[in-house]
């Protein structure tokens, strides 16, 4: 039954139903707090309504309970994400730093991390993540040809040569 009303759910959050998801995941949430998808999914429907701060504690319950490989990795991105947008930026860091430690290829996760660390003014950092990150997942020939020179540069931007 409980599926039902989550693929009921999904469904609306999909057709732009957001309130309405969001209304219905909260109960589902409330009768089943213990699961640790249906809080994933709660979170998300609180930040597709732009209700960030609802979201993390749900984001927060989801990773304690335990979720598989491939949606825990979506919600540090979510849980991330949120910090960074309501300017929690040492909280972002930390839980993206912790989503690349246990999924090393999750190159996705970079970006947003990139984004945290100009947030809190590490921009050279960020700059040789987005790089780094940039050469792993590109097949763009261009930036292909100029693979060795910009891996060489990722981590001197500030460094000139007279």
């Amino acid at each position: 039954m409980t599926d039902k009303q989550l693929e009921h759910i999904l469904t609306l959050r999909k057709n732009g139903q957001l309130e309405e998801a969001n209304q219905c995941m909260v109960a589902l949430v409330k009768e089943h707090p213990q699961n640790a998808y249906y809080q994933f999914q709660c979170a998300w429907t609180f930040d597709s309504l732009g209700q960030e701060k609802e979201a993390v504690p749900h984001y927060e319950e989801a990773i304690k309970l335990g979720l598989e490989p491939e949606v825990l990795v979506d919600a540090y991105l979510g849980l991330g994400s949120t910090y960074r947008t309501i300017g929690q930026y040492e909280q972002a860091k930390r839980i993206f730093e912790q989503a690349i430690q246990e999924f090393p290829k999750a190159e996705h996760i970079k970006v947003f991390y990139a984004m945290t660390l100009y947030n809190l003014g590490e921009h050279a950092k960020s700059m040789e993540t987005l790089l780094n990150t940039i050469l792993r997942t590109t097949n763009h020939q261009g930036i292909q040809d100029y693979k060795k020179a910009i891996h060489y540069y990722s981590d001197k931007l500030d460094q000139t040569w007279l």
